[in-house]
């Protein structure tokens, strides 16, 4: 499957954040755009991205409960938390919600890519 053919659904209510990830991964793939949780989990049902980069804190419903939301319909979907939140308490949280890995902010552009193309071809 080409890069360009793969749908991430990025779920991020800070227009910065989210015009970072799109400057980074945005010639390579197709980005959809969630501002909270809930739209998050309504773009997953509705669209079917291949991968997720989910926003902890977010409002309306944050990144937890729509990762807990799209659990209950997909166990296979990566989703990777991108958290300003990087203790290691945080990470053991993290993974404990059914997230398949976690990026913290600031995001480092080459990690990010390198952990897509790594969730991408463990599917």
């Amino acid at each position: 499957m080409e890069t360009n053919d793969i749908t991430i659904l990025v779920a991020e209510d800070d227009e910065s954040n989210y015009l970072l990830i799109k400057s980074i991964l945005g010639r390579e793939y197709k980005l959809l755009h969630a501002w909270n949780g809930e739209e998050a989990v309504e773009l997953f049902i509705s669209d079917k991205p291949e991968l997720i980069l989910m926003d902890i804190k977010m409002p309306v419903v944050d990144g937890y409960e729509a990762t807990k939301r799209i659990r209950d319909i997909s166990e296979s979907i990566p989703i990777i938390a991108v958290t300003a939140y990087a203790f290691e308490e945080d990470e053991a949280r993290i993974m404990g919600f059914g997230f398949s890995g976690y990026m913290s902010k600031p995001i480092n552009r080459i990690k990010l890519k390198e952990m897509i193309v790594d969730m991408l071809a463990s599917r």
